[in-house]
């Protein structure tokens, strides 16, 4: 195993970058490699892993790659570009150079290495929305400036600095912590906080708990871990993201939420967190049909609307049908006294009648089981006694594995 430095850019309109950044990580130590993804099938003296060596790793050749039409031959270079750092052994960290389609070729493939792999894009579009482009990784996104066109005052500071960026990682020693107990994934939102907290002290003593802040990005990161077998058990209390997605708020984690359970078989404890609130930016970006809705301002930035009876009812049937296709154990808690901190007596978002409806939707939806169970708990979720049957229910799932695998 090695500790490669992997450069990876347009070497027919960025070589003079991609050598300044390889200089400075060689002078730094590092063993570094150009890695050529253009497109236009020409060959570049610069490159130590050459376009069509790259293009060949594409399951169809590089006859699929080299296509006469752009936007079709950047979505095929970065699927091979993705199987060629997959198949390698020595990728120590990778640092990427691009505009908008360089972004878009280079961190499919940052995207699929492991957690904790050193990753730095410099890119023209990192001050805007990256979030599809870093996705559930951890890629450092570096914002370029100037256009990365050529070395000047201010391309030489940004990139030099990005170089000795990923020399830091590469060269840095993480101080080693024995990783004896296993990890769980947990997921949590400001209104589920107290729940979430009470939990993981609950578990600190056997597990490593992980957790994810439900915004879209945490919510497919927990179930990135979970499907690589990094996780051993989940305690999806804050579901919220599921509105979002329904109701085209801004913190939605896609229509691949919860799917995790139908590819492994893993200890699953979920729960109706945060299923009273949709996510918006400021009150001007809210959708014109939702503008008379119950609404709560959380801060400037962040507007709330709270879900209706028929929006709760869409939930269940949707979170239900997921539950039905988990292969491994399911215990789903329903708080009936409320599913946030603003869903309680006296609070803005209090509105039993919509959780009703949601809890109705999962029990007329879901297919129970002695594997796949709802719970009703009397309880609200930031109440001390929910997160004491939240911790049981998950240390029997884990009991009756462990009396099952022996």
């Amino acid at each position: 195993m090695g500790h490669k430095a992997f450069i990876i850019g347009t070497c027919d309109t960025k070589a003079v970058e991609l050598c300044y950044l390889r200089d400075l990580l060689r002078a730094g130590g590092a063993e570094a490699l150009i890695v050529d993804v253009g497109t236009g099938g020409g060959t570049a003296a610069d490159a130590d892993i050459t376009a069509s060596q790259v293009a060949a790793c594409h399951p169809r050749g590089a006859e699929a790659v080299f296509v006469n039409d752009r936007g079709r031959a950047v979505g095929q270079m970065a699927e091979a570009l993705r199987r060629l750092l997959a198949e390698r052994d020595d990728v120590g960290g990778v640092i990427g150079i691009g505009g908008s389609g360089g972004t878009a070729l280079i961190t499919p493939a940052m995207r699929d290495l492991d957690i904790g792999v050193p990753k730095v894009m410099v890119s023209t579009i990192a001050s805007g929305n990256v979030t599809p482009y870093v996705g559930p990784s951890d890629i450092a996104m570096i914002y370029s400036v100037t256009d990365v066109a050529g070395l000047n005052r201010i391309s030489r500071r940004v990139l030099g600095n990005a170089a000795h960026a990923l020399l830091g990682m590469l060269q840095g020693r993480i101080p080693e912590v024995a990783e004896d107990k296993p990890a769980l994934g947990l997921s949590m939102f400001g209104v589920t906080t107290t729940c979430v907290n009470r939990i993981t002290d609950g578990l600190a003593s056997e597990y490593d708990c992980l957790v994810f802040h439900a915004t879209g990005t945490g919510g497919r990161s927990m179930e990135k871990l979970a499907a690589s077998a990094m996780l051993k058990g989940l305690l999806d209390i804050t579901t919220t993201e599921v509105c979002d997605l329904l109701m085209g708020g801004i913190f939605s984690a896609g229509d691949r939420r919860l799917d995790v359970l139908s590819q492994v078989s893993l200890p699953y404890v979920g729960s109706c967190g945060a299923l009273d609130m949709v996510n918006f930016a400021g009150p001007e970006t809210l959708p014109e049909k939702y503008r008379q809705r119950r609404l709560y301002e959380h801060n400037p930035q962040i507007t709330l609307m709270r879900t209706t009876a028929e929006e709760n009812a869409q939930m269940g049937r949707w979170i239900g049908e997921k539950l039905n296709r988990s292969l491994g154990p399911v215990r789903f808690l329903l708080p009936e006294s409320g599913v946030s901190a603003l869903d309680a007596p006296g609070q803005p978002f209090h509105d039993p009648e919509a959780d009703a409806a949601l809890f109705a939707a999962l029990e007329a939806t879901v297919r129970q089981t002695p594997e796949r169970r709802l719970i009703r708990c009397p309880w609200h979720i930031n109440d001390p006694e929910f997160a004491a049957a939240a911790i049981a229910e998950f240390q029997d799932l884990m009991r009756t594995q462990s009396l099952s695998s022996g």
